[in-house]
């Protein structure tokens, strides 16, 4: 048998559709239920499914009124606080085409973004590093529109561009993911082959409200079924999330690997009370840490597999754990496959790179100006994730690892072109090259290798580069050597670097 699961296409997007308008599809129904709490160990900011609807639809009808139109793309200059997806919503609420960003950003990185999208606007606190844009609309301008009298609803083509996000690509350079509006009709797979969630469900994200994890785990999932999100308030720390949880009756909890581990520091036992189990992205989960949460709290976690381009499609779930060490299978109405270097399906079994069909609902549109790329990832039916693994005969997949060199930091995919580009010019580097490194079980973090006359201060290369790289794509060590790795044509060996990291360094 070849490796490839097919248990038939789910249900066609209806048209005309509008994603904003499918997430919030339950206001009318369940005007006062909660459908956000914003958490804070004392109490709680609650927002009803009404709030929350006319605050969407009154940004979206002010967004027109400043001459905005459909098509037009927005950059979100927006901080950890409920204004960003309302913002979010609002904007695709009137056929607007929004882009979340990472805080993190400097300057010079979201002018590369300013350059690339050509955006109409931006919307901006101004707290947050931006480049210079004509068209700046302010935090306390975003806040004025949610009393205005409500938009009607852009509905179109789900096949229409709704929503741009940026990932990190080989060649160094962010690259900008373009989905469709029936982007939100295919994460109904998920319900059930990843979260188990139903409208009674209390799902409590860790995330920031910018980060695309939350946007869709966290927030836009459970109001598409009328279910309640709960969002930690900013600032909050990692080590109060099981008193939030406990104290908030969350039922369902999802997080980055990085936030499991940190919960679990310290502590012989969680106490959850309200707890069905746990969900995990972002970034590969540890067979120990799943253990440790597991034997900790006394609930199950589930692990999902995907990426920016076509969100999670593999996941274990409450209706089928993951056996062993595998990652899950594929969710009921994707057609997933295993390819060998022919681009056909290898025998079960057998490892190969993980591909999606190409008319899964939730795969991208291309990447923004860049057909040639986007037409490079796709080898006949198939769209290639560049990552490895391996089907069993029940469709269970194991993740063998990526087939380049990205990084992976906290759940955020980092090219090392990037980073290598960024501490090149530093005086007294040659040669630099970056990798990521497990330096404790289950704990990876990115390390700059160079080569120059002499080592240099790990302090001032940090300093150099706080302001030319968002944190998380931020070297945690630095490792000076004589020459780096490279092969016969003079080429940097990424992969050889791991070897000459030094097992006694302290990150």
């Amino acid at each position: 048998m070849q490796s490839v699961f097919d248990q038939g296409l789910p249900p066609p997007c209806p048209a005309p559709f509008n994603l904003a308008a499918h997430v919030l599809r339950h206001a009318e129904a369940v005007p006062e239920k909660i459908a956000l709490s914003v958490l804070r160990l004392g109490g709680s900011e609650d927002w009803s499914y009404a709030r929350l609807a006319q605050a969407v639809r009154g940004t979206g009808a002010g967004l027109l009124a400043r001459g905005l139109r459909p098509g037009q793309i927005l950059l979100m200059r927006l901080g950890n606080t409920v204004d960003f997806p309302i913002a979010y919503l609002g904007a695709m609420a009137v056929g607007l085409v929004p882009v979340p960003t990472s805080t993190q950003l400097t300057a010079p990185e979201t002018q590369k973004m300013l350059d690339d999208l050509a955006p109409a606007a931006v919307l901006r606190d101004p707290e947050i590093p931006c480049a210079d844009h004509p068209n700046q609309i302010r935090l306390v301008e975003l806040a004025m529109m949610r009393d205005l009298p409500p938009c009607d609803w852009d509905m179109g083509d789900p096949e229409r561009l709704a929503y741009i996000v940026y990932t990190s690509g080989t060649s160094g350079n962010p690259r900008a993911v373009a989905h469709a509006h029936r982007a939100i009709w295919a994460r109904q797979m998920m319900i059930e082959g990843w979260y188990g969630l139903t409208s009674e469900d209390r799902l409590c994200h860790a995330g920031a409200f910018n980060w695309t994890y939350t946007l869709g785990t966290g927030l836009m999932d459970p109001w598409t079924i009328g279910a309640t999100a709960l969002i930690p308030e900013a600032g909050t720390e990692i080590t109060h999330l099981p008193e939030i949880l406990a104290a908030h009756r969350a039922t369902i909890f999802a997080a980055a690997p990085g936030v499991y581990r940190r919960m679990l520091r310290g502590r012989n036992r969680l106490d959850l009370p309200h707890l069905r189990h746990g969900l995990s992205a972002g970034e590969k989960l540890s067979p120990d840490l799943h253990r440790q949460w597991v034997e900790t709290t006394g609930t199950e976690l589930h692990e999902a597999y995907g990426m920016s381009e076509c969100s999670t499609f593999i996941s274990s779930s409450p209706a089928h754990p993951a056996r062993g060490a595998a990652l899950g299978r594929p969710q009921v109405g994707r057609r997933i496959a295993i390819l060998g270097a022919d681009d056909k399906p290898v025998p079960q079994g057998e490892p190969g790179t993980i591909a999606i069909h190409r008319s899964d609902p939730g795969l991208m549109l291309g990447y923004l100006n860049a057909p040639e790329e986007s037409a490079a990832r796709i080898h006949g039916d198939w769209f290639l994730t560049g990552d490895q693994g391996a089907m069993a005969i029940d469709g269970e997949i194991t993740y063998l690892g990526r087939n380049d060199d990205m990084m992976n930091a906290g759940g955020y995919r980092v090219s090392p072109v990037e980073v290598e580009a960024a501490l090149a010019p530093y005086p007294g580097i040659e040669q630099v090259g970056a990798t990521e490194i497990e330096v404790k079980p289950g704990t990876r973090v990115i390390v700059a290798f160079y080569s120059g006359p002499r080592p240099l201060s790990e302090v001032e290369l940090s300093a150099y580069l706080e302001p030319r790289l968002a944190r998380y794509k931020q070297p945690r060590a630095f490792v000076h050597l004589d020459t780096l790795p490279s092969g016969a044509n003079g080429k940097l060996l990424r992969r050889a670097l791991k070897a000459y990291y030094p097992q006694e360094a302290d990150t």
